[in-house]
This record gives C-alpha cells, sequence and structure tokens, in this order.
C-alpha cells in the first residue's frame, strides 16, 4: 500500500449494519498492511482543535525559563514540560528537535490508579490551558474507544474487549513544538524514526507534509491527512498482543526543506494507553501454525517502564 486509507467513524457509529461490517473490514485491512488510516467523523469539533492550538501556541512562546518551571524532575516527562531535544529514538544518541507537552489521565480520587499516575500539571499563566487540555483529551480518548471496538471485532473478540482496559488507562496527549531550525542538524530530525509504545496514536496536525512512514518494502510515504482528519496508528502494545497481525509501522517527522527552515510546526498526537496491569500476552486466537507465539508475557506497565528505558527518559 502506497497511500494511507481514509475511513469515517460514522459509518461504525451508524445503524446501518452494512455500513458498519465494511468499517471493520477497512479499518482491519488497513492496519495488518500499513498500521495507518485517517479518520473522519471524530469527536473533536473544529472550534475545540483551534482553541487547542491556540493554547499550545501560547505555552511553546512563553520564555524558556518559565516553561522550565514545569519540568518535573523523577516522573520521566509523563506529566508537564519535556524541553528540546531531551528525548531521542530508540537507538539515537541525537536528541529529537523538539519539546513538548504531556497531559496525562483525569482519574476519579477514588481510583484505584489515582496514587499511581503523576498528577497533571497547572500552567498558571494561561487560565484557558488545562481546561481546553481537558476537552480534546476526553474526546480523542472517546475516539479512540471506538476505534478500539472495531479493532476488536477484526480480531474476533468482544465488542467491548478493550472498554476496561482503557479505563482509567496511562494515555497521554502530547503537544509537540518543532522550532525553527537555526543551525544544520548534525545527524538530528524533528523526530527520528520510530514505533509507538501504545495501543493505538490519534494525531492531530498530519495536514502538511513532514510525517512519513515506512511500508513493507521499506520506502518512506507522505501522510497527509485532510483538515477534517486524524491520523491513527498501530502501537507496538497492540502489535503485540494481536502478534503482529496488527502492524505497528515505523514514521518519521523529517526536516523541512532549507527554505522552511525559520519555520515552526505543531502536531497533537494522543496515545491511548491501558491501565498498566492489563496483560499485553499474545491473544491465543493470533496465534496459528503459520504464525506461532512472537512475544513474551509481559504486562502493559512492564512494557511502558522498558520503553521509556530505552528513550532515555527514565535512567
Amino acid at each position: 500500500m502506497n497511500n494511507i486509507p481514509s475511513v469515517n467513524l460514522t459509518d461504525f457509529l451508524s445503524d446501518d449494519i452494512s455500513k458498519k461490517q465494511l468499517f471493520i473490514k477497512n479499518i482491519g485491512h488497513a492496519y495488518e498492511n500499513i498500521g495507518f488510516v485517517a479518520l473522519k467523523g471524530h469527536f473533536l469539533n473544529k472550534q475545540l482543535e483551534e482553541d487547542l492550538y491556540k493554547e499550545i501556541k501560547d505555552f511553546f512562546n512563553l520564555p524558556t525559563a518559565t516553561k522550565q518551571q514545569y519540568e518535573i524532575p523523577g516522573i520521566g516527562g509523563q506529566r508537564g514540560y519535556v524541553s528540546f531535544g531531551k528525548e531521542a529514538a530508540k537507538g539515537k544518541k541525537e536528541g529529537d528537535l523538539k519539546e513538548f507537552w504531556h497531559f496525562g489521565q483525569y482519574v476519579d480520587s477514588n481510583s484505584k490508579y489515582a496514587t499511581l499516575y503523576p498528577k497533571n500539571v497547572t500552567v498558571n499563566e494561561l487560565a484557558n490551558f488545562n481546561n481546553i487540555g481537558k476537552q480534546a483529551y476526553k474526546m480523542l480518548e472517546k475516539t479512540a474507544k471506538y476505534v478500539l471496538r472495531a479493532l476488536a471485532l477484526h480480531l474476533n473478540l468482544e465488542e467491548n474487549y478493550f472498554d476496561n482496559y482503557i479505563k482509567d488507562g496511562n494515555s497521554i496527549l502530547r503537544p509537540i513544538h518543532y522550532p525553527p531550525i537555526a543551525t544544520e542538524p548534525k545527524g538530528a530530525e524533528r523526530a527520528a524514526a520510530h514505533g509507538d509504545i501504545n495501543l493505538i496514536t490519534l494525531l492531530m496536525g498530519a495536514q502538511g507534509k513532514g510525517l512519513q512512514v515506512q511500508n513493507h518494502k521499506g520506502e518512506w510515504i507522505d501522510a497527509i491527512a485532510q483538515p477534517d482528519e486524524l491520523m491513527i496508528n498501530v502501537g507496538d502494545m497492540l502489535a503485540r498482543h494481536s502478534n503482529n497481525k496488527l502492524k505497528s509501522t515505523i514514521h518519521r517527522v523529517v526536516n523541512p526543506p532549507k527554505e522552511l527552515w525559520n519555520t515552526s510546526r505543531y502536531s497533537i498526537p494522543f496515545f491511548m494507553h491501558p491501565v498498566s496491569d492489563m496483560k499485553l500476552d499474545v491473544l491465543e486466537n493470533c496465534i496459528t501454525k503459520e504464525n506461532p507465539k512472537q512475544f513474551k508475557d509481559i504486562t502493559a506497565g512492564q512494557f511502558l517502564t522498558e520503553r521509556l528505558k530505552e528513550l532515555g527518559l527514565i535512567k
């Protein structure tokens, strides 16, 4: 496949069984073959998108010293600000050319996860920043829930299979700023080639060139969404749970042509994580003689810790 397929979530939510079945078939085929789809019909409205972009641009325009006040030590960058160049892709020594923020899960005080997750960080300088971030988080999480329901049916599981695993899951909304490039990068990219850690990723901000996906032939193809689309891809957790039936595809954000070095890029991925005690053991119905079990048994929490160490976010 050399193009990213487009699907519409309203088909899955429709009372028309044939539309729902076609959505499941198309998204399943896409995730088995290239690992990415462009999704229309999601739960983010245009006003919320515009408000979120305004807030994150205002935040990243704050003085560096102000932003660094929100960089919380000892939590592996899981909440708040992560400064420029601090994260590197697995196997890369050069840091990515980006800075970012993390909104995390919003759990009730009586949830067993309330004491396990770091608290969200409040930005004092921007009155609407945290509220708009929370609204966007909730709408992306809702969208992801229905995508996972479709994938559960594709994998011959009960439709609500993932629901209890993602309720209070350790999901992350990550607004990213790729600043203007001042000097020739020495081997560094805006985001070096990598696979995502989580179940699925929902990406806002893939409307221009920059994001590239590696197909089965090893070729890099541009992944460009329409204005009303989110780009959604499979992460490593779902790939291993499905015994690599669903593909976690390597992708990157390349540096722009030199004439565009003086421009910023913003993108906002939502990383859908399950609760940390979800077992990612390979599903029995994804093991066949042709595709024997490929991965060891592990929990989502153990796998996340392994990967954060590889990224240099946890020492």
